[in-house]
């Protein structure tokens, strides 16, 4: 009996590995070479690459795919229909699959509903990144960002409660 629970639709490859008290509902797709951690959650329709490595706790709500060359560290939330990209210029008729640029997000980072990730950029610990927001830019620890692009406004603690006004004196 496998240690993590998978929904009849999911579809799980041969070779990916899933740690233990992980839940993949429905329809959900992981490619063979992801390595994911211990009590992930997978809601509908998600998609996991094969160059992809999740921490433990992470929580992927419905509508993400999860790219290769995105890496996720423990306890980070990503929202409905967020977005990873992989190749910073795609075109149908090029081929650019060696070019995909690595996307980090760090320890207990919320990534909002509907945000999108350019790829090569680094999520910082505990950041937060408010739904709709465009991210195209390094983002520091604890920052809360908002808008497009997405702009620093203020700092949040581990619990994601903001705790200070961005102002001129601080620096991303």
């Amino acid at each position: 009996m496998a240690s993590f629970f998978q929904h009849e639709t999911a579809i799980i490859d041969e070779g990916a590995t899933i740690g233990k008290g992980s839940w993949v509902w429905h329809w959900v797709h992981i490619c063979g070479q992801a390595k994911i951690g211990e009590d992930c959650r997978f809601g509908q329709n998600v998609f996991v690459g094969n160059d992809v490595v999740i921490g433990n706790n992470v929580k992927i709500q419905n509508n993400v795919s999860v790219y290769d060359k995105v890496t996720l560290e423990d306890d980070v939330f990503c929202g409905p229909s967020m977005v990873f990209t992989n190749v910073y210029n795609p075109r149908a008729a090029i081929n650019r699959k060696d070019e995909y640029l690595p996307t980090l997000v760090k320890q207990g980072a919320t990534l909002g509903a509907n945000c999108t990730i350019i790829c090569g950029v680094t999520v910082g610990r505990y950041a937060f990144v408010g739904a709709g927001s465009v991210v195209t830019k390094d983002v520091p620890d604890y920052a809360l960002m908002v808008g497009v692009p997405a702009k620093q406004i203020g700092w949040v603690n581990e619990q994601g409660e903001r705790v200070k006004q961005f102002t001129e004196e601080d620096t991303i």
